[in-house]
């Protein structure tokens, strides 16, 4: 099965699997890859410009399952877009989307730090960034609410391809809302236009629920499916061409 599909990947998707793999490994390899290319808060000490290109071939080496996920996402859906799109076209939508998603993302972010912040005195903000980062290495946090919520928040990166995904999973969604997807749990087939508002509802909900031991980036998630909607809905000339 897996033989297959790599022998029908198309280039681009063939590549950007080829890439997060390789980045996978380097995280393994070097200790600071993680620290050097995630994406850290735009106010955080940690931040560099590179990683709004670089975090979207991350992924979390404490489970196989979170680029395995990802990167099976993209071959079954994102060769069909490809052979849709073209491959130029379809490397523009893949980066797009992961760099809206990363906006999206790094806005929300920014504004709870705003927040946070607002009820901190300035000696309270500075002794965090001065001193936070060595104190979550460690392990250990603040006992201070707003201080530790503000630690973790300065030194919790984002890392993975989610937000491209989703992009690709609401174009495809778009393009052919009634082929019938098999969902794992549970076994039923649904078709995609459901599938995907679905999941965009979910995400809706638990990124305004903003449960603090929930560490996914949902707003991540609907920024890539806002931004590949856009696309899609630009490129889309004639619907007759697609089911």
């Amino acid at each position: 099965m897996f033989e297959q599909l790599f022998r029908n990947m198309t280039p681009v998707v063939k590549n950007i699997l080829i890439l997060n793999v390789l980045f996978y490994l380097a995280e393994f390899a070097f200790p600071n890859f993680v620290d050097n290319f995630a994406l850290y808060p735009i106010s955080s000490p940690n931040f560099k410009p590179w990683q709004l290109a670089t975090h979207f071939f991350m992924h979390s080496k404490q489970t196989f399952f979170h680029i395995f996920f990802n990167m099976f996402a993209v071959v079954m859906f994102g060769t069909m877009l490809e052979r849709v799109l073209g491959a130029k076209r379809f490397l523009f939508f893949y980066f797009s989307t992961a760099l809206g998603a990363a906006l999206l993302h790094s806005f929300v972010v920014y504004l709870r730090i705003q927040s946070i912040e607002s009820e901190m005195t300035p000696e309270a903000i500075q002794y965090v960034i001065q001193n936070g980062q060595q104190l979550w290495f460690e392990h250990k946090n603040y006992i201070d609410p707003l201080m530790g919520e503000l630690n973790a928040m300065l030194n919790t990166p984002v890392l993975g391809a989610s937000g491209a995904v989703f992009g690709i999973l609401t174009a495809f969604g778009y393009l052919f809302p009634n082929t019938e997807l098999m969902l794992l749990f549970p076994p039923i087939p649904i078709k995609a236009k459901y599938l995907v508002i679905g999941y965009i509802a979910l995400e809706l909900y638990l990124g305004f629920a903003n449960n603090p031991y929930d560490n996914v980036a949902h707003f991540a998630h609907l920024g890539g499916a806002i931004i590949g909607f856009i696309l899609v809905y630009v490129w889309q000339k004639d619907r007759s061409s697609f089911y």
